[in-house]
């Protein structure tokens, strides 16, 4: 099973290094039916987040699940996981599975008799790549965020309603036990009615700072940090309080990263790949992965993994503040820092009966080795310069009741990245159709879970251009969010 990140500059922690998960987190399936086809995959974008589906798909779900096609406009890219799988499969050399470009992604679909099509193209495709691949006959799986606009919200609507076809979207943070184990608690009725939700999300100056380096630093590929990393936040509060955004008011700045914040940076490089001894930069040449993704194929496309995180040509934001209303009358403040020292989160829910409390340091400080290097895996480099343990990698859920004292809840073990939940989103991905009984905690995330995320991030960008609150019904997302 490769329990590989999705983001290569995510901080790792102890529940990614483990191989067994608690029982309770993890949902129950029958076992494959006795010669049952295994359903045929293509990957459409194979960037450094189809990672995990690959090995998914050639590791613990090869049972149930094909890859059959590449579809990607950089051959370097293709031929990389090409010969993953053939690695995998345990061949001599590359699987030699056919390669498409976006423009024959239908062709591919009917030569290569795809049933799901997994979509991990930038966010601004989205939109176009579910409707194409649907109206091709095929079912989806797509990454976060399901689209950026209200336009593309439309667009995936329709085309769900005019093909049938499925979509499955990877919310893999439900999965992460710290989350669903709050979301028990909340539908538990320990707190009473949720009034009030507080969530800061604050990202460190590795993690944080990649966003500025790739391609979601310009809006039009992303919609910003409110759409590409908030989107999973948003689905996490509609999730916990079962609730539907109704209502969103956002402020936001750019204060570290791009034009005009590198005067005190000292001489700025041209990329981080030619940068020794930046701790701002990312050398693709350090990770093997990275350099063979990016650095040895741009000369196909031109596309530069690791640019320097004060260009000009930046224009989103690295701190944003939304305040957003929910049908059910409560309200959530929210917070997201790109530029921390630390990295992790904190969530208050406040109730009729009391408040829940998860508290979660993910990496409680940037290493930095001997030549002024940034340590992206400190587990890995036991040498690297030590830091104050005044903040601990961990997490912790309080559940106080009124007139009661704090209770610890005890937070089971997942599997894989995202706080142990990759794993077991996973086998929810290829395996939901043989699941035994239905999942109490609902994880399992569909078209109308995706819109109400993305509805939270799209009403948000329009309060920015416009300065007012904006009523998530006035943005004609296609789709009844009440379902």
């Amino acid at each position: 099973m490769s329990d590989l990140d999705q983001n290569p500059t995510a901080p790792r922690r102890g529940a990614s290094a483990s191989t067994v998960a608690d029982a309770i987190v993890v949902p129950k399936f029958a076992p494959v039916p006795a010669g049952r086809p295994r359903r045929r995959y293509a990957v459409l974008g194979t960037g450094h987040r189809a990672g995990m589906y690959v090995g998914a798909i050639t590791g613990d779900h090869a049972d149930v699940a094909e890859l059959v096609a590449w579809c990607d406009t950089n051959p370097g890219r293709m031929d990389f996981y090409d010969r993953e799988v053939g690695a995998a499969l345990g061949l001599d050399g590359p699987a030699g599975l056919p390669q498409y470009g976006p423009d024959d992604l239908e062709r591919m679909i009917a030569e290569q008799r795809v049933d799901v099509v997994v979509v991990t193209t930038p966010d601004r495709l989205h939109a176009e790549h579910v409707a194409r691949a649907q109206a091709a006959g095929a079912d989806v799986v797509v990454e976060k965020p399901l689209t950026t606009t209200a336009e593309g919200a439309r667009t995936i609507a329709a085309s769900v309603a005019a093909t049938g076809r499925d979509i499955v979207m990877t919310f893999n943070y439900r999965y992460a036990p710290r989350n669903s184990t709050l979301r028990e608690i909340i539908a538990s009725g320990a707190i009473g009615r949720p009034t009030s939700v507080h969530f800061e999300w604050v990202l460190d100056t590795v993690h944080g700072a990649d966003y500025f380096r790739r391609w979601h630093r310009e809006r039009k590929n992303s919609g910003s940090l409110l759409l590409h990393k908030s989107s999973h936040h948003f689905d996490l509060v509609n999730w916990w309080l079962g609730d539907t955004p109704v209502r969103v008011y956002a402020s936001a700045h750019r204060d570290v990263y791009g034009a005009g914040h590198a005067e005190d940076r000292g001489e700025r490089p041209a990329r981080g790949s030619a940068a020794d001894g930046d701790p701002w930069s990312l050398d693709l040449r350090r990770d093997r992965r990275l350099r063979e993704l990016y650095l040895e194929s741009e000369h196909h496309d031109g596309y530069v993994r690791d640019r320097d995180v004060f260009d000009g040509d930046i224009d989103i934001e690295d701190n944003v503040a939304v305040l957003v209303d929910y049908a059910g009358g409560a309200t959530m403040t929210y917070s997201l820092n790109a530029h921390s020292p630390w990295e992790g989160y904190t969530v208050s829910v406040n109730g009729t009966l009391g408040r829940a409390e998860l508290r979660v340091v993910e990496r409680g400080a940037i290493r930095v080795d001997g030549d002024g290097r940034v340590v992206l895996d400190p587990s890995a480099t036991p040498d690297a310069v030590p830091v104050a343990e005044s903040r601990p990698e961990g997490e912790q859920l309080l559940l106080q009741r009124h007139w009661e004292g704090a209770e610890e809840i005890v937070i089971p073990q997942g599997r894989g990245g995202h706080g142990g939940g990759d794993a077991i989103l996973l086998m929810d991905v290829f395996r939901r159709d043989l699941r035994v009984g239905d999942d109490p905690l609902g994880r399992a995330a569909g078209v109308v879970d995706g819109v109400r995320a993305i509805a939270v991030g799209v009403a948000a960008n329009r309060s920015l251009e416009t300065g007012q609150a904006v009523l998530v019904d006035d943005l004609a997302l296609g789709t009844d969010l009440t379902r």
